[in-house]
């Protein structure tokens, strides 16, 4: 379970102008984030199978003054959403781009440290799309509790962004954007996995970072009273 007084899951359409307006459901991008503050390694790659829309959508405009990039401020309005909780499953593979990390895929390792920072909530700190909009991680069964649209059929949002494409996941020297059709079916939005996106826009080239194993810290090395030979 994520949740906060304040979301800003923004529609890039509305940056242009210097106004942000978030979209009325989190992105895939965004679940991603929080999952990753909550426990990421370079070993593994975590992908998103749901969403559970607790709460009303609701909104709220705030007058702020950004800071310009060639100095001093302006005067815009952002609209957030208000008071947000959602349930989230996910799963992580391994990063198959991480090669030089093989002797780190352990899932007995990387699952149990991954639950043990879910009930810390989360290793860093946690944000709902903006680092203005602080939330909150904790346990939680996927499907307990009442939903604000259980009883929906369905609410279609339209186009949105699906999340990012980038060279350390793909194995490629470019960012793309991809998009996707997005459907809630009874307070509920299954994603699709990135590659089953065929939206896709290209906006940038970069360098995947290099990783090896004198930049990761087994654990197995630290704890060998959890983690014995075998990954027991």
């Amino acid at each position: 379970m994520v949740y906060g007084n304040y979301a800003l899951f923004t529609d890039p359409l509305t940056k242009l102008g210097g106004e942000k307006l978030s979209y009325q459901v989190p992105t895939y991008q965004a679940l991603k984030g929080i999952v990753e503050s909550v426990y990421w390694k370079p070993t593994i790659l975590w992908l998103i199978d749901e969403v559970r829309i607790m709460n009303p959508i609701q909104t709220e405009s705030k007058g702020i003054r950004p800071v310009e990039y060639n100095g001093g401020n302006t005067l815009a309005y952002y609209t957030y959403l208000k008071d947000v909780r959602y349930q989230v499953t996910a799963h992580f593979v391994f990063n198959p781009q991480r090669e030089e990390l093989i002797a780190d895929r352990n899932e007995h390792k990387h699952h149990n440290i991954a639950k043990r920072s879910v009930q810390l909530g989360g290793r860093r700190d946690v944000f709902l799309g903006a680092r203005e909009c602080q939330a909150y991680v904790e346990p939680e069964k996927f499907g307990n509790g009442r939903g604000f649209y259980d009883e929906i059929a369905e609410i279609d949002f339209g186009m949105m962004v699906h999340g990012i494409n980038y060279p350390d996941e793909t194995g490629q020297s470019e960012r793309a954007t991809r998009l996707w059709h997005v459907k809630m079916q009874y307070g509920r939005i299954r994603f699709i996995p990135p590659r089953a996106c065929d939206l896709i826009r290209h906006t940038g080239n970069g360098v995947a970072k290099k990783f090896g194993l004198d930049d990761v810290e087994l654990v197995e090395a630290l704890h060998t009273e959890y983690f014995p030979e075998g990954g027991a």
